[in-house]
């Protein structure tokens, strides 16, 4: 069984855009989508509106960046639209429960409009206070709770071919602990989104575009190879309220090859069809990432049971 994936990465969307005028650019992108065949179709984290973390906010200035549920009055439309061009979608946005809760999260939808699976961010990188005489702040801890959901995999639709599927938000892509929980459950596709800097996030000046959009991309590649899975990672990019934010938008198979690549820091769509067929060269019985014949747990306490670094005497 085959899937169409599509990657709907997104220029910047400033401070100052309206939400309506940021919802008709995701439908734009989710039609051209649906024009290619796409079937499923991957926008960023925190698609519906600025990057909100770099800057000190608080009460209503805070709060308008939430949804409080979804689809809400201003992302109904969103699922209408798909409904009718019997897509799904993967869309990442700040999520404030009934009950006061701030995450930072992520759903699936089907090409029904129902809501397959949710993800709450675990990784959350940044401070909870501002740091002195940065220009841009990551403020991530401050305004999101760590996700509480760990990492489950689900079914994707049935007119999909029902594959199971993982989500990760971000800073999550870089930690292959999280990919490892999913293909343990038998993840075939993996789906996620990103705001990543164009630059250090958290000080200094060893980073920039190129090495960020090189470390991001390394990481699809290198997890999708390691757990035998394809990947969708997709970017909010460009300049956005004075801040850059890097593309690199890729779809990339369980071999870790990419087979679309966004070539732009503006609104893209990328296409490939994900062949579920393949997975088995890499984690099929007796291959190299068959994991019941080859792990050997009883070596991997420290992962689990060690956070920060011990260093030997």
């Amino acid at each position: 069984m085959s899937l169409v994936v599509a990657g709907a990465q997104t220029g910047p969307i400033q401070r100052a855009d309206s939400r309506a005028g940021t919802l008709d650019r995701l439908i734009a992108l989710l039609e051209q989508a649906a024009r290619a065949g796409a079937q499923l179709v991957v926008f960023p984290e925190l698609a519906l509106t600025t990057f909100f973390p770099r800057w000190l906010l608080e009460g209503a200035e805070l709060d308008a960046f939430y949804e409080r549920e979804m689809p809400g009055p201003a992302t109904q439309r969103l699922f209408d639209r798909a409904r009718e061009l019997r897509v799904g979608f993967y869309l990442g946005y700040a999520e404030l429960t009934p009950d006061g809760h701030r995450f930072n999260t992520a759903i699936t939808v089907g090409p029904d409009g129902a809501v397959l699976g949710k993800y709450r961010k675990v990784h959350l990188p940044g401070s909870a206070e501002p740091r002195p005489a940065q220009s841009h702040q990551q403020l991530e801890k401050r305004y999101f709770e760590y996700g509480d959901g760990g990492f489950q995999a689900f079914r994707g639709a049935a007119a999909w071919g029902a594959p199971v599927m993982g989500m990760l938000i971000c800073n999550d892509r870089r930690w292959p602990e999280a990919w490892r929980c999913y293909a343990l459950q038998g993840t075939e596709l993996m789906v996620l989104g990103y705001n990543s800097a164009a630059y250090d996030p958290n000080g200094g000046n060893a980073e920039d575009l190129q090495i960020r959009t090189f470390h991001s991309i390394l990481s699809a590649q290198a997890n999708a190879y390691f757990n035998a899975t394809f990947a969708v990672a997709v970017a909010k990019a460009g300049v956005e309220d004075g801040a850059g934010l890097i593309g690199g938008s890729v779809i990339v198979d369980p071999n870790g090859m990419i087979l679309a690549q966004a070539a732009t820091l503006d609104d893209e769509v990328i296409v490939a069809e994900c062949d579920f067929g393949r997975i088995a060269q890499g984690r099929g019985p007796g291959k190299i990432f068959d994991f019941g014949f080859h792990r050997r747990p009883q070596h991997y306490t420290r992962i689990v049971e060690q956070t920060g670094i011990e260093v030997i005497p």
